[in-house]
């Protein structure tokens, strides 16, 4: 007999109800042992939230019990797959700087900087959480330089290398969309310094070039002449690096025009 869906749809509510209630005994149950059973088996059937609020009640009273590693570290896992990663990465610092000779030490000292770089944001946002995300994962690596998460560890700082490499080279492109050029003449050089290994090095040696054309276009007299032979330097740096760009073909039209630029200031100063 098939049963109508209003009958399933009662049939889960009771359940709900029932496990409510269950979980609401659990909870005021003076009898930490019983909280501390029962986070387990919630744990182990994926319930992290009930989990996690049992541990979180009977931490303080555990702590300095055999207990309380196992509970403090379950805790965190618990943060984790309820993606409060900042919380989690806290957790699992709490547990390493705890129990430090735990065999569960160097997972929590990896999990802490994997929590961190879940926490961070896309290369558009701030990128501080990242910063130390990366420092954290290479620490861990110094400490543990055979570890079997070490490339899960490795990936970690490429990836947050990639994002920085992103903000970084965004910020100083942003100078170029804003037209200040100047500006972004500094920015795009200081990012070279910052990122030499970047895959937006070609780009950004371009945005140089046609920063320094626009601004020698928007310049004084006086300063034509200097800003026109910058293009025209960094333009042959440029194709020595690049010879098959595929910024090649605006880049040359830059150069040619400074150069019949240099040429006329030259005829008008003889």
């Amino acid at each position: 007999m098939r049963i109508p869906s209003s009958g399933i749809v009662l049939v889960l509510i009771l359940l709900l109800a029932a496990s409510c209630s269950k979980f609401r005994k659990i909870e005021k149950n003076p009898d930490w042992r019983v909280k501390y059973e029962a986070a387990l088996r919630y744990y182990e059937k994926k319930d992290y939230y009930k989990s996690s609020v049992l541990f979180e009640q009977i931490m303080p009273i555990i702590r300095g019990l055999p207990e309380a590693e196992k509970g403090q570290f379950y805790l965190a896992y618990c943060q984790y797959y309820e993606k409060l990663y900042l919380l989690a990465s806290e957790q699992f610092k709490t547990f390493y700087e705890t129990y430090g000779r735990s065999a569960l030490s160097e997972e929590a000292r990896y999990m802490y900087a994997y929590s961190l770089f879940k926490s961070s944001p896309g290369s558009n946002l701030d990128q501080t959480g990242s910063k130390e995300a990366m420092a954290s994962m290479q620490e861990f690596l110094n400490r543990y330089p055979n570890s079997k998460f070490k490339d899960q560890a490795l990936d970690v700082i490429y990836t947050t290398q990639d994002r920085l490499d992103q903000k970084g080279f965004d910020n100083a492109k942003q100078y170029y969309r804003m037209r200040q050029y100047k500006a972004a003449i500094v920015a795009l050089k200081n990012f070279q310094d910052n990122f030499p290994d970047s895959k937006h090095l070609e780009e950004s040696r371009y945005l140089i070039i046609s920063s320094q054309y626009k601004l020698a276009e928007q310049s004084i007299y006086t300063k034509q002449r200097e800003r026109y032979q910058e293009v025209v330097n960094t333009y042959l740096d440029f194709i020595d690096r690049y010879p098959n760009s595929a910024y090649l073909k605006d880049a040359e039209k830059l150069y040619s025009d400074s150069l019949e630029k240099l040429n006329k200031l030259k005829n008008l100063n003889s």
